[in-house]
C-alpha cells in the first residue's frame, strides 16, 4: 500500500475485523495480500532521494517545549545511538511512511522500542508486563511498531557491543515470536484475546532459554521486592516534598523539578481549578468519587525521559490527609508523530487519545487515567507518578537477556495489536514460515545503520553549534 493510500484510510479505526467470516477465511484474505505487498517488500531500508535532514525534523519536533529543556532532551539524546533512537520517533516515523505496509491497521503505540516496555501494577495489585509509554499511540499499520521494535534490538545489541549475528538472532527471534502469538491470537476467542495479559510472577517461556528465563524471574522478583518497599507515604513523599510552614510543598531541584511561572501554567493562583473538574469529568464516575477524597495542594514541572523532555511535564500533589498523598503525573499530550503520515486522530483531545489508545492496547490500566486541557490551550493527560513501574536496565546484559527481553515485548507487542486489530488477517499476511522474520531482521539491521549515520550527524551539529546540548552530571 502507498504512503498516499495510508493517509486516505488514516482517519479510520484499526482494520476491522471482516463480519461472520471464520478466522480461515480471514487469513486467507491475509495472504492475498501478498500478491499486493510481497512479504519480501518488507526487507531492507533504501534511503529515500527526498529525505529531509534528521536535524531539521528533531528541531521541528521542539516547536512548543520549554526552550530552557531543549538543550536537556538533546543531551540525552547524544548519549549514545540508542539514546538517540529513543528521542527521535519524529524521525523514524518520516522513514516508516515511505516504506510498504500491508494495509492492515491497529492501533499503534507509534514509539516501539524496548525501553517504552516494562512492569507496572494492575489495580487488583497484580503486576504484568505491558507497553508502558503510548504518548504517540494512533491507528496506524501494524509493520510500523514491529519495524521500530525490531530496529531497537539492533540498536541495544550495538550499545551493549554484542556480535552482529548474535543481535540478528535477537531479531529474529522477536519476529517469531509476534508472528506465532499472532497466530495464537487469530484462532482463540474474542474476550479471550481481551483478557489475556502477561503475569510477571508467573511468566514462562518454553521456547526460551530456562537458564535465562529462571535469571529473568529472579531479577523480576528482587525488584517486585524494591518495587513494593517504595509505598507512596514511605519512599516518595519524603523525597520529593517539604513542609514549608503548614503547607507541604513539592522540592524545587532545578533544571529537572520546579516549580512553573504563571505565564508557563496559567491557573496556579486558582489551584488548576478549572482543569482538574474537566480531568475529574474525564474519569469513571466510581473513580471520581474516590479521586475527591483528595485535594489540590502543589504542582510543579518535573523533566522525564528523552522524547518528552521540554514538553508540559508535572507532578501534582494531592492530599486526603496528613499522611495520605497521591502523586499525580502530568504530561503534555501532542499530536502523535504518525500523524503526518497516517491521518489526524478522531479525538478532540490528545489527552483522550493517549487515554483510549491505553486502554485499548495495555491489558490494564492505572485507575486515574484520565485527561484535562490547560488554559495554556494545551491537552495533558494524567495517571499515578509511579505504581510499582518497573523499566528494563540494560547495561549488564548478554546476548541471552537480550533475545528473552525481545520475546517479551514482541508478545506483549502482538497482544495489544490483537486487540485492536484483525489478528487472522495479519498472521495470514504474515504466514507461517521465516520469509517475513527475515524481511523484517533485514530491515532492521539496515535501518541501524541509517540510525547509526543519523546519530552521527546530530553529533556533528552539536560540536558546530547548529543545536545546543547540555550534558547533566551524574
Amino acid at each position: 500500500m502507498s504512503k498516499t493510500d495510508t493517509q486516505k484510510s488514516a482517519s479510520a479505526a484499526p482494520q476491522a475485523r471482516t463480519s461472520h467470516l471464520s478466522p480461515e477465511d480471514r487469513a486467507a484474505k491475509g495472504r492475498a495480500l501478498r500478491d499486493t505487498v510481497p512479504r519480501v517488500s518488507q526487507a531492507g531500508w533504501r534511503l529515500p532521494k527526498d529525505r529531509r535532514d534528521p536535524i531539521e525534523i528533531l528541531s521541528e519536533s521542539n516547536e512548543g517545549r520549554i526552550p530552557q529543556l531543549i538543550p536537556i532532551r538533546f543531551g540525552r539524546m547524544s548519549a549514545s545511538p540508542f539514546a538517540f533512537y529513543r528521542g527521535a520517533a519524529a524521525l523514524m516515523a518520516a522513514d516508516l511512511a515511505t516504506t510498504p505496509t500491508s494495509g492492515l491497521r491497529i492501533q499503534a503505540c507509534g514509539d516501539a522500542h524496548l525501553m517504552n516496555f516494562g512492569g507496572f501494577a494492575t489495580p487488583e495489585r497484580n503486576v504484568i508486563f505491558d507497553i508502558n509509554d503510548l504518548d504517540e499511540t494512533l491507528p496506524a499499520p501494524f509493520e510500523w511498531d514491529l519495524k521500530r521494535l525490531a530496529a531497537s534490538v539492533v540498536i541495544a545489541g550495538q550499545y551493549l557491543e554484542l556480535p552482529h549475528s548474535d543481535a540478528a538472532r535477537a531479531v529474529t527471534d522477536l519476529v517469531r515470536e509476534y508472528r506465532e502469538k499472532m497466530g495464537n491470537y487469530a484462532f482463540m476467542r474474542a474476550l479471550d484475546v481481551w483478557y489475556d495479559k502477561i503475569d510477571l510472577q508467573k511468566y514462562e517461556d518454553r521456547a526460551g532459554d530456562p537458564k535465562v528465563v529462571a535469571t529473568i524471574r529472579k531479577r523480576l522478583a528482587e525488584r517486585l521486592e524494591t518495587e513494593k518497599h517504595k509505598t507512596v507515604p514511605d519512599y516518595l513523599y519524603p523525597k520529593l516534598v517539604a513542609q514549608e510552614g503548614s503547607k507541604p510543598r513539592i522540592k524545587d531541584e532545578p533544571p529537572l523539578i520546579f516549580h512553573p511561572t504563571a505565564e508557563l501554567a496559567p491557573g496556579f493562583e486558582s489551584g488548576y481549578t478549572e482543569g482538574i473538574a474537566s480531568y475529574r469529568e474525564s474519569l469513571p464516575e466510581h473513580v471520581q468519587t474516590l479521586f475527591d477524597r483528595f485535594h489540590f495542594v502543589d504542582l510543579a514541572i518535573k523533566v522525564v525521559g528523552v522524547g518528552s523532555v521540554g514538553t508540559m511535564c508535572s507532578i501534582g500533589l494531592f492530599m486526603a490527609a496528613d499522611n495520605d498523598p497521591l502523586f499525580l503525573q502530568v504530561k503534555e499530550a501532542r499530536a502523535s508523530v504518525l500523524e503526518p503520515y497516517a491521518g489526524k486522530s478522531l479525538h478532540p483531545n490528545h489527552g483522550q487519545r493517549v487515554i483510549v489508545g491505553q486502554h485499548m492496547m495495555q491489558s490494564a490500566s492505572d485507575v486515574f487515567l484520565g485527561w484535562t486541557r490547560g488554559l495554556n490551550g494545551r491537552d495533558y493527560y494524567l495517571r499515578q507518578l509511579r505504581d510499582m513501574k518497573m523499566s528494563a536496565i540494560i547495561e549488564d546484559w548478554d546476548t541471552g537477556m537480550l533475545r528473552q527481553y525481545g520475546r517479551m515485548c514482541a508478545h506483549a507487542l502482538a497482544r495489544a495489536h490483537a486487540r485492536s486489530g484483525d489478528a487472522a488477517m495479519i498472521a495470514g499476511y504474515m504466514g507461517s514460515g521465516q520469509t517475513f522474520d527475515d524481511a523484517i531482521c533485514e530491515f532492521a539491521t539496515e535501518y541501524s545503520v541509517q540510525n547509526h549515520s543519523d546519530y552521527r550527524a546530530f553529533i556533528m551539529a552539536i560540536r558546530e553549534g547548529r543545536i545546543k546540548a547540555q550534558v547533566e552530571e551524574v
